[in-house]
């Protein structure tokens, strides 16, 4: 006779969340990740000591830890702090993940629902901003290797996708997906899914290769005006070989105003 074995009933498995690294690794991380993306670093003690947008994310750092602890006064003192002494504006809820990198470290704001992914650079006077008072979700979500350039604006809760490109001066207010480029005002997307972008450690340093959509415009009118004015010519040509009038008035036999060809 076979004894019954009680078997226990195991509990689902509750959420785990996701393993914040200490303090100070991300610190490291940071000052570090500098010299893989700007050639004017030529140490990590320098960068420590010199670059502005390292202080801004060093007191973010600390903020957010206090904010994530209720200490939401002593976070936004900090945070107050670190926007004095760097003229960077971080709100200390932010996300910001790991190996960002403000360069020039000025004029840059970051709101408060705002979340950014690991190896994102922003140049100066990038604005992450809010475009509702409702509260909740109002800012954008930088996803991972996302490059912004020097004034860009990305105005609400959008998401621009992974390696995403963002042209100077850009206002960005529509969600991009992965591996483009975006620039205008509104921003769109003008180079799409670049398998040739040359990549140095984890970010691509070749933002300064922005197509110029208004040229490229500008171009294919000008050729479609060179071939227009070519095939009047061989009209007007062909007329006057036939002796048939000119209706532009070319004919000096014929009544209308003098013609408007060029020799």
């Amino acid at each position: 006779m076979t004894e019954a074995v009680d078997t226990p009933v195991r509990e689902p498995l509750a959420r785990v969340e996701p393993r914040v690294p200490r303090l100070l690794q991300l610190i490291r991380e940071d000052v570090a990740c500098v010299r893989l993306r700007d050639p004017a670093a030529r140490s990590e003690l320098e960068t420590l000591l010199t670059y502005p947008g390292v202080h801004a994310l060093i007191w973010h750092r600390i903020a957010h830890r206090l904010w994530r602890a209720d200490w939401k006064f002593a976070a936004r003192l900090l945070s107050w702090l670190g926007r004095f002494l760097s003229n960077v504006d971080i709100h200390p809820a932010a996300r910001i993940g790991q190996r960002f990198f403000i360069d020039h470290g000025a004029g840059v704001v970051i709101g408060e629902t705002a979340e950014i992914g690991d190896d994102v650079t922003l140049y100066h006077g990038v604005t992450l901003g809010g475009t509702s008072w409702s509260p909740g979700k109002r800012h954008p979500t930088l996803e991972d290797r996302v490059v912004v350039g020097a004034g860009a604006k990305i105005l609400g809760p959008i998401t621009i996708g992974r390696g995403t490109r963002v042209g100077a001066n850009s206002v960005v207010i529509e969600g991009t997906p992965p591996e483009v480029t975006v620039v205008g005002i509104p921003a769109r997307v003008v180079r799409p899914e670049l398998g040739h972008r040359r990549v140095v450690g984890r970010i691509d340093l070749d933002h300064h290769l922005m197509p110029d959509p208004v040229g490229e415009a500008i171009s294919v009118v000008l050729d479609r005006v060179e071939f227009l004015e070519a095939r009047l010519a061989h009209v007007q040509k062909r007329l006057r070989e036939g002796g048939a009038p000119i209706r532009d008035g070319s004919d000096p036999a014929s009544p209308g105003p003098r013609s408007t060809e060029r020799a």
